[in-house]
């Protein structure tokens, strides 16, 4: 007997689904009919749980969580020498293992729409804390610019896998 998937089971389906619709080709071009499809429902269930809008919110919602999740992950377990390339290998394996998500972020940066600035906003700014925090607590020398060099090279690192372009990274 085949088990029934739970409501919640189909809204992370059909947030899954929105990710990589919205990766592929777009938000503003994606349409819920599409994710629907995807996720191989009825357009009117993905009305039950989202509107377009808030779908994105909560896919860049669960994309900032598996970052944060990560970089909490290494930041409990490794010894302040090796945090900040503990650091680097997490967010380099989310960029191969769940590239849609970070692609999706790369489209949200450029979006006006409240929520999903807000989104953005609240994500990046608990990255950035919890990274300065990190690097505080394990006395890196001027933790605060230590923070914002990482996270360009974040960004770098985000470009360079969108464009194609690996020789934009200095390698380690």
């Amino acid at each position: 007997m085949a088990k029934r998937a739970t409501s919640s089971d189909r809204r992370a389906d059909i947030v899954s689904a929105a990710v990589e619709v919205f990766a592929e080709i777009g938000y503003y071009r994606a349409t819920t009919a599409q994710v629907a499809e995807r996720a191989a429902i009825s357009q009117p269930y993905v009305y039950r749980f989202f509107t377009k809008e808030s779908l994105l919110v909560e896919s860049l919602e669960l994309s900032w969580q598996r970052i944060i999740a990560a970089f909490e992950q290494v930041i409990n377990s490794a010894a302040p020498e090796q945090l900040e390339e503990g650091l680097i290998e997490a967010y380099e394996e989310i960029m191969h293992s769940h590239t849609n998500e970070i692609l999706l972020q790369m489209q949200a940066q450029t979006i006006r729409e409240t929520p999903i600035r807000d989104a953005m906003k609240k994500g990046m700014s608990q990255v950035k804390h919890l990274v300065q925090r990190a690097f505080e607590q394990a006395e890196i020398t001027d933790a605060q610019q230590k923070t914002s060099d990482f996270l360009a090279r974040g960004m770098l690192c985000n470009v360079s896998m969108a464009i194609d372009m690996p020789d934009l990274m200095v390698k380690r």
